[in-house]
């Protein structure tokens, strides 16, 4: 169990670590990193790439989160093994060993994972997302406000504690990385994904 914890740990991290966009867009000969905001996510791949190149690097990237969790409740039933599992997938898409640990915001992976260890509560993070998202027309402003909401769904939900922890965790770190885009919105320049 001693040895086995730490090999999970860096497989999880190692799978997030898989930057989908970044892939995607090189076999177009396009460095995703250097066009439009930069970001490896979704979100940018569509703005450059099309909506096809954008929709495949979010399946990419909720698969890996999602996967991870699974395995990880297949060889064990521990919530905090499985938590542990679901932060380093995430932490692997933030600081992917394969981009000189820089990497994406990890909205997609944690919904992978979330959706997994607790669909209910990510279901309606999502409905958050999708609401705030329709009424701002920004992701970024749907990324936010689903990443608070989720571990207060959780606690409603009565989930794991680990499960909690990994919620609250996982959405302070998201608002870290929105902190340009949570600046943008403030000054009103930013980028608009839903056209009204």
């Amino acid at each position: 169990m001693l040895t086995e914890i730490p090999a999970l740990c860096l497989i999880s991290y190692l799978i997030g670590s898989i930057p989908f966009g970044v892939v995607l867009a090189r076999a177009q000969r396009v460095d995703i990193r250097k066009q439009g905001s930069g970001n490896i996510g979704a979100t940018n791949v569509a703005r450059v790439m099309g909506k096809k190149a954008g929709l495949l690097t979010l399946l990419g990237d909720v698969l890996k989160g999602l996967l991870v969790v699974f395995g990880a409740s297949l060889l064990y039933e521990k919530p905090l093994v499985i938590a542990l599992a679901g932060l380093m997938v995430f932490l692997g898409h933030l600081y992917s060993v394969f981009l000189k640990f820089k990497g994406g915001k990890g909205v997609a992976t944690s919904l992978g994972l979330f959706l997994y260890i607790m669909p209910w509560a990510t279901l309606g993070a999502v409905g958050v997302f999708s609401l705030c998202l329709w009424i701002s027309g920004t992701v970024s402003v749907g990324s936010i406000m689903a990443a608070v909401s989720l571990p207060l769904l959780s606690i409603y939900f009565k989930l794991p504690l680990p499960y909690i922890y990994l919620a609250v965790v996982v959405g302070l770190f998201t608002l870290q990385k929105h902190h340009d885009n949570i600046l943008r919105l403030i000054e009103g320049t930013e980028a608009k994904f839903l056209r009204k």
